[in-house]
């Protein structure tokens, strides 16, 4: 019971971090289902997509009302999103645990990086039309990483919508939220649904625990996006993103270390197949990394010619 509860109160944070910054809060909800309630790493993943789902819904009925959703720029962006984030999910639940939770690290990591350095100079400017092959790639992309590892993306998808759609920051907080409910209910199916065997299509078993848990972290979180959303307008988002920022770090480096880096040598060496296995997990890292490196530095280059623009 104490540890529902305590899940409880963390799942309450993790919804208020969500509606605030449109994302971010929910990289932790895998953490807390595997090491406070122990799930299994792929089902811990599942239900997090899960959670964020209707915790991301909440949160934007609010944003919605207040006409800080951009629905036409927030559906392309989302549709392609679910595309990537069925894929990952088909992708994840057929790795190895061990090489789901070091992608996952690895993706607290960077989240946390990009947290901390904030969004300097980042400033929505006009297009003359929406970059539609730009604009599904890049869903493509974050809801690949969102459906395998089982975070939001929020992080990915706000600078994408500023730069890309050029919609203000409140406005793109909102829009992020409708992506991250399409592609985090496509990457829950992802791992749900399994395809060949004696059916087309059945029920992956082995993602179906105690849902029980899962049912009060959703509530609990939910709660949180409410008042999340309630106190919006006074909350300085950016001191909140940086230190949430090396909270993140912190909790990536430790589960990295202490839980991952021991399996993943052990794993390795157990046949060729497992050394393969992790071979392609260590590919996905990295791709996950370039993709987030370049991605900053891509927003920072547009930044400042953007800058350079206005001023002359």
């Amino acid at each position: 019971m104490i540890v529902i509860v305590l899940a409880g109160f963390f799942a309450v944070i993790i919804g208020v971090l969500v509606s605030l910054l449109g994302g971010g809060g929910s990289i932790l909800t895998t953490p807390l289902m595997i090491y406070v309630l122990g799930f299994d790493p792929k089902q811990a993943i599942a239900a997090s997509l899960l959670v964020v789902t209707f915790t991301s819904a909440f949160g934007l009925i609010f944003y919605a009302r207040a006409r800080r959703v951009n629905w036409r720029t927030g559906w392309i962006f989302g549709g392609a999103s679910m595309v990537g984030a069925f894929i990952g999910g088909q992708i994840g639940s057929r790795l190895p645990a061990v090489v789901l939770l070091t992608a996952f690290s690895v993706m607290m990591a960077v989240t946390a990086v990009a947290m901390v350095r904030g969004r300097r100079q980042m400033t929505a400017h006009a297009h003359q039309g929406l970059p539609i092959i730009r604009i599904l790639l890049d869903g493509l992309i974050v809801g690949l990483v969102t459906g395998l590892v089982g975070a939001g993306g929020g992080f990915l998808v706000v600078p994408a919508l500023v730069l890309l759609g050029g919609l203000e920051m409140q406005m793109a907080v909102g829009t992020a939220l409708l992506v991250v409910t399409m592609k985090s209910i496509a990457g829950f199916l992802g791992y749900l649904l399994h395809f060949g065997g004696e059916s087309f299509i059945s029920i992956n078993k082995d993602i179906i625990g105690d849902w029980r848990p899962t049912v009060v972290i959703t509530v609990c979180a939910v709660i949180g996006a409410l008042i999340g959303s309630r106190i919006s307008g006074r909350v300085h988002p950016e001191h909140l993103r940086k230190a949430f920022g090396w909270f993140v770090l912190v909790m990536a480096i430790y589960i990295l270390v202490q839980q991952v880096g021991s399996q993943i040598w052990g794993f390795a060496g157990e046949s060729p197949l497992h050394l393969v296995e992790v071979g392609i997990g260590v590919v996905l890292i990295a791709a996950i990394l370039v993709m987030a490196l370049r991605w900053r530095g891509g927003d920072a280059a547009t930044d400042q010619s953007s800058t350079v623009s206005r001023r002359d």
